[in-house]
């Protein structure tokens, strides 16, 4: 008698500005985010999420009510740690540019991290994290989490590359109060990434990010600015 096979079922899909493909999809308890077909994130590797948090956040000293935005709401492993690690007078931005993803969340996640969109500390921006981070102005932000792309040199959406340009993480440095850190997820080594973020004017350091707990090597980046106080 044959083993009986879990199905892959398609929970939803949208397309992006661009036309391409998203698409959420659940196996035998483990949910999935597709970009035209190819898999971006899965519930059962979240170690570099967690970490993208935990670094983003290691204030020296600690912050009180400090103000945090996330780009890119994903399956919310990022919101979910960041809310472990800020204070109860905390405001967390998720700035998400597919209000799908958002629902998403609401409508099929909710038994992966609970309802974090119903957390008071957060709030939603429905649109483009860079526009989101411009218009909150100078010294806005404790901490900036972006994890939009695969990294600065694989971007998804076109208009993504003005992140990680010299306009941009000038904007990027201006919108954190001093000593705010921005931390950036790639999939690889970024050469020549840190060098940028000191030129911006940050400290900038990089760590390496196992995807998941069991895996016998990190193969995914963190990249870390921290402002000069």
């Amino acid at each position: 008698m044959g083993v009986l096979m879990k199905p892959f079922r398609t929970l939803a899909e949208t397309r992006t500005p661009d036309g391409s493909r998203f698409s959420l999809h659940e196996h035998d308890g483990d949910f999935s985010l597709k970009y035209n077909g190819t898999q971006l994130m899965t519930s059962s590797w979240t170690e570099s999420e967690l970490l993208l948090a935990d670094e983003a956040c290691r204030f020296k000293p600690a912050r009180k009510a400090p103000t945090v935005v996330i780009g890119g709401m994903g399956l919310g492993f990022s919101l979910q740690r960041v809310l472990e690690l800020v204070d109860a007078e905390a405001t967390v931005w998720v700035a998400e540019l597919l209000p799908e993803v958002i629902e998403w969340n609401q409508k099929y996640l909710s038994e992966v991290n609970g309802a974090l969109l119903e957390e008071p500390r957060v709030k939603t921006y429905v649109g483009d994290v860079y526009r989101c981070i411009a218009d909150a102005g100078p010294g806005a932000f404790d901490a900036i989490l972006l994890d939009v792309d695969n990294g600065p040199s694989f971007t998804i959406q076109p208009g993504n590359k003005r992140l990680y340009d010299r306009h941009g993480l000038g904007m990027i440095h201006d919108s954190l109060k001093p000593g705010g850190r921005v931390t950036f997820w790639a999939a690889d080594p970024e050469r020549g990434f840190p060098g940028k973020l000191r030129k911006a004017g940050f400290f900038a350091d990089e760590i390496s990010a196992k995807a998941h707990k069991g895996a016998k090597r990190a193969i995914h980046r963190i990249y870390i600015g921290e402002k000069r106080g």
